[in-house]
């Protein structure tokens, strides 16, 4: 718990403060506890937070899904796609799991996603495919529909 200093002004706060609060989304589903707040050497501001979400579960979320720090939360302003979460079709029927995450190297913007769909099989798939995000990521595509990417 940090003190609050003299001539300190309001809303301010020490990346301390943060650490441990829970992360949650606007429908509520938990994505673990702020490990760390990262701050841009240059401009001083916030440019993003490592969220850890059990054993060996760590990742990075930039300032851009960031809503609002509460009390006791990090509130995103929207879900972030994450490894392991399952995939599933516009109709719900089950397709796999996020296996990987392809990123831009410049701009770290998501471009495209593998997707675990058996053993050794995996597929890589636009970012415009995804209709959705939150505990599963909805593809736009059928089961069917999803065979034929390529």
């Amino acid at each position: 718990m940090s003190v609050k200093l003299e001539d300190m002004p309001e809303n301010t706060a020490t990346a301390d403060d943060f650490v441990g609060k829970k992360v949650i989304d606007r429908e509520g589903i938990s994505y673990g506890k702020v490990k760390h707040i990262h701050i841009n050497q240059k401009t001083l501001i916030v440019s993003g937070v490592t969220i850890h979400q059990g054993f060996n579960k760590d990742y990075f979320l930039g300032a851009d899904y960031i809503d609002k720090f509460t009390e006791e939360t990090l509130l995103l302003g929207r879900p972030p796609i994450r490894t392991g979460i399952p995939v599933v079709d516009i109709d719900g029927h089950k397709i796999g799991k996020v296996k990987r995450l392809h990123k831009n190297p410049d701009t770290h913007e998501l471009e495209s996603i593998e997707i675990g769909d058996g053993l050794l099989h995996s597929k890589i798939i636009s970012k415009s495919e995804i209709w959705g995000i939150g505990e599963k990521l909805i593809l736009k595509v059928t089961k069917e529909g999803y065979k034929k990417l390529e």
